[in-house]
């Protein structure tokens, strides 16, 4: 086996088995179901004989077994075995020899009848640092379990989690609910996977936002630092808004994000997002979608635009601004066999990245007037020396300023990439 993601477990068909199963976590499943889906994408993608996972209880301090689901429910204590040193420790564990780790609980073997060579173990965490439980992966086909396979599978498990948590979140709160509360619980979870804080990044100041014009909407965002320091911008926007366009703006956000972690390079990734959005929704919805690769050492931004326009970026040192059309389609109307390679742009001390969805340009007051893209350029001007932070909230209030009583009719988001001019 190699190293190299591109070689061997990200090859295309481990990359769509990848990808397939970060879009079914991102919509609406039963427990079970997405259970399965889990294991059956892990063995594919892994080359592994068997996949398993177990929810950690928390009130009797025990991992249940609860895939595979014609599995006995066997429970072992989170003080014993090499399982239970994940749970405790929340670290991966690799075993290249089961029998020749005196951690290994020899137990589970007897009492099952499989016999485990090796074996790959991965903590189940979700957000605010909650134990979900353990992934467990037994008998790697081509040998041992390498470097590649753990990164592999932690971004499976890591994934893996978040539904999970989400699943356990939403059946606690769904139970005896109403529609209200059902659509609550859908915001929730929404708004769940939104970056809760900004990254650091030296030389940077950044901002994001979204206020969906109902309780749950069709737009998202992310901005998130990649394995190699540099930095993940996108700014997505699903047709209409609601629930419904809420779940392919999630799908292509966690798609999105799981294949560059994986070290897939944009026009690819671009490309595989778009053909499984295309397979996934029906003909008269699409996404348009900013996504963009920030490199803090020399300053460049590539990107993909499909559908997402104007992308505007303000020129510090000549007061200037630059537009920037779609580069594509918006994803999810027809496959692409392949991309035209995407744009660039360098970002000099003072500049700023403007990504704003038509919530913002098409804000309405009373007179039917549009808020416009002109009223943007000159907020952004005026207060282009505050902090990204304060800058995002003077162009909110700006927009509501100017619809006074009107209502929102379509979600806001608001992205800046500003570079600071020390």
């Amino acid at each position: 086996m190699t190293a190299t993601v591109s070689q061997t477990h990200s090859s295309a068909d481990a990359l769509e088995h990848l990808l397939d199963v970060t879009r079914k976590l991102a919509g609406p499943f039963e427990l079970m179901d997405m259970l399965e889906e889990v294991l059956e994408a892990g063995k594919a993608a892994l080359n592994v004989d068997k996949v398993h996972v177990w929810l950690h209880d928390p009130d009797t301090l025990e991992l249940v077994l609860r895939m595979p689901a014609e599995a006995e429910r066997i429970r072992v204590p989170v003080d014993r075995g090499i399982l239970g040193e994940c749970a405790r420790t929340r670290e991966i564990i690799n075993v290249p020899d089961c029998y020749a780790d005196p951690r290994f609980n020899r137990e589970l073997d007897e009492r099952t009848g499989y016999k485990s060579n090796n074996m790959l173990v991965l903590p189940l965490v979700g957000h605010n640092e909650t134990l979900v439980g353990v992934f467990q992966l037994l008998n790697d086909r081509d040998g041992v379990f390498d470097e590649n396979d753990q990164r592999i599978a932690a971004y499976m498990s890591a994934q893996c989690a978040v539904a999970l948590q989400r699943a356990q979140m939403s059946d606690a709160l769904m139970a005896g609910a109403r529609l209200a509360e059902d659509v609550s619980i859908a915001r929730e979870v929404q708004m769940s996977t939104l970056p809760s804080q900004m990254p650091r990044v030296e030389g940077y100041d950044l901002y994001g936002t979204f206020l969906p014009a109902d309780e749950t909407g069709g737009d998202t965002f992310d901005i998130v630092t990649l394995d190699d320091g540099r930095l993940f911008v996108l700014m997505g926007d699903a047709t209409g808004h609601g629930i419904g366009p809420a779940l392919p703006a999630t799908q292509m956000q966690a798609m999105f994000r799981l294949a560059l972690r994986l070290g897939t390079d944009l026009d690819s990734a671009f490309t595989h997002v778009n053909n499984q959005l295309t397979e996934d929704l029906s003909d008269d919805r699409f996404v348009t979608a900013f996504v963009g690769i920030l490199n803090p050492q020399d300053h460049s931004m590539y990107f993909h635009s499909g559908g997402q326009g104007p992308i505007i970026h303000f020129r510090a040192q000549t007061g200037s601004w630059d537009r920037h059309r779609p580069t594509s389609f918006p994803l999810g109307i027809m496959e692409l066999d392949e991309i035209k390679r995407g744009r660039s742009l360098s970002l000099d001390p003072g500049d700023i990245l403007v990504l704003v969805s038509d919530g913002v340009y098409e804000y309405e007051n009373r007179s039917g007037e549009l808020f416009g893209d002109e009223r943007v350029r000159k907020l952004i001007e005026k207060h282009r020396k505050l902090p990204a932070s304060e800058l995002g909230t003077k162009l909110l209030e700006g927009v509501f300023s100017f619809g006074g009583s009107a209502r929102q009719r379509d979600d806001i988001t608001v992205v800046l990439v500003k570079r600071t001019e020390n």
